[in-house]
């Protein structure tokens, strides 16, 4: 068991002070249920304090911190789904969906649609249009995913279109 003031524990709270917002942020963008989303929020504490035992500093603390998020997030969202046979779609398929709208009757509220739609997208769709929202470029966000960085932009690219279309639709009915 590591020491009271062990580098494995400064490193997280020096990440949860940093990061604390934009951990919320996501937990918030993977899971709707906020009883779910707390657990899933602590699942993500847990996770990173237990990952920098073995942070080689081989990419930035903020890579680090969003790939160790993205990968506990994408196994809460598949145990979830495994759980609740919940139906994740890809961007192939959002697109021939019909609008399912979310339970929101009032049009102000168009960040808890969007925040709808992009809980509809499979784990890796959703991670990396949430690391773009949270500001991350195409390079940070192929170092988290491991996919190529030309990949991930022309990702990016098919997700806010199809994001904006269903987005703009839904304010049409």
């Amino acid at each position: 068991m590591p020491t009271e003031g062990s580098d494995q524990d400064r490193i997280y709270r020096q990440a949860a002070q940093i990061y604390g917002a934009a951990l919320e942020r996501l937990a918030r963008a993977y899971e709707a249920d906020a009883e779910a989303r707390r657990d899933l929020l602590q699942e993500i504490h847990i996770g990173l304090w237990r990952s920098f035992e073995g942070f080689d500093q081989r990419c930035s603390l903020r890579t680090w911190i969003y790939r160790v998020a993205h990968n506990v997030s994408t196994s809460h969202v598949l145990r979830q789904r495994r759980a609740r046979l919940q139906n994740m779609v890809g961007l192939e398929e959002l697109e021939n969906l019909p609008d399912a709208r979310v339970n929101d009757t009032d049009q102000r509220h168009s960040l808890k649609r969007l925040v709808a739609l992009v809980q509809q997208l499979k784990p890796l769709d959703r991670q990396v249009i949430l690391s773009y929202l949270e500001g991350l470029d195409a390079a940070s966000i192929a170092e988290i995913t491991g996919l190529s960085a030309g990949n991930v932009a022309t990702k990016i690219h098919r997700i806010k279109n199809i994001l904006a279309k269903r987005f703009h639709a839904g304010e049409q009915k």
